[in-house]
């Protein structure tokens, strides 16, 4: 299935900035997340970033608040986004359906966010690149889980890309001035 620009919305989960310094990958997770928001956001593709008990894990890192200041915001107490019933029934409500997903911790609020979209029958796009773990095996077993379940694996450019699905008209121009040519020398490292 291919991602289309009006059917998706991405979703950050727990970047949170006194977690993040434990985490295998995270400085890399932020940077495809706050690259990945700003094209969505430059595209009109809704934002979310979900807070895991910011009171003791503090609130989302502050390069996603500076970079994404229109994104949605949910606070949550469930590891799973959607088990929070406010921000199911906005999702529900958004009529979006293709749910770009990246996160922390890969293996608990990640995973169980990708299944709880998957068992509510939403197409999920696990972006590779921005999804970690204090571990990188249990990131590697969590997108091995969510496959499992359905879940596409994907890297931001195939995003970018599926998002634009052409390059002769004046959008991809632009994109591509401003998103695209920055990512063609940045070394990635995929769980």
């Amino acid at each position: 299935m291919r991602m289309v620009l009006e059917d998706s919305l991405v979703m950050v989960v727990d970047l949170q900035a006194r977690l993040l310094p434990v985490i295998e990958g995270g400085e890399q997770a932020v940077t495809e997340a706050v690259w990945l928001g700003r094209l969505a956001t430059e595209l009109e593709v809704p934002v979310w970033l979900t807070e895991q008990y910011p009171e003791g894990l503090g609130h989302s890192d502050p390069r996603l608040l500076e970079a994404l200041p229109d994104a949605c915001c949910w606070q949550k107490s469930h590891f799973g986004a959607l088990d929070e019933v406010p921000l199911a029934e906005a999702l529900a409500a958004s009529g979006r359906r293709q749910i770009v997903l990246c996160g922390t911790e890969a293996h608990i609020c990640v995973l169980q966010t990708a299944l709880g979209l998957r068992e509510a029958g939403y197409a999920v796009f696990w972006l590779d690149e921005a999804t970690v773990s204090r571990r990188r095996d249990e990131a590697r077993l969590a997108r091995q889980r969510a496959v499992q379940a359905g879940a596409v694996v994907v890297s931001a450019d195939m995003v970018a890309y599926e998002w634009l699905g052409r390059c002769d008209d004046e959008r991809f121009k632009g994109i591509h001035r401003r998103f695209l040519r920055e990512r063609a020398s940045r070394p990635l490292s995929f769980s």
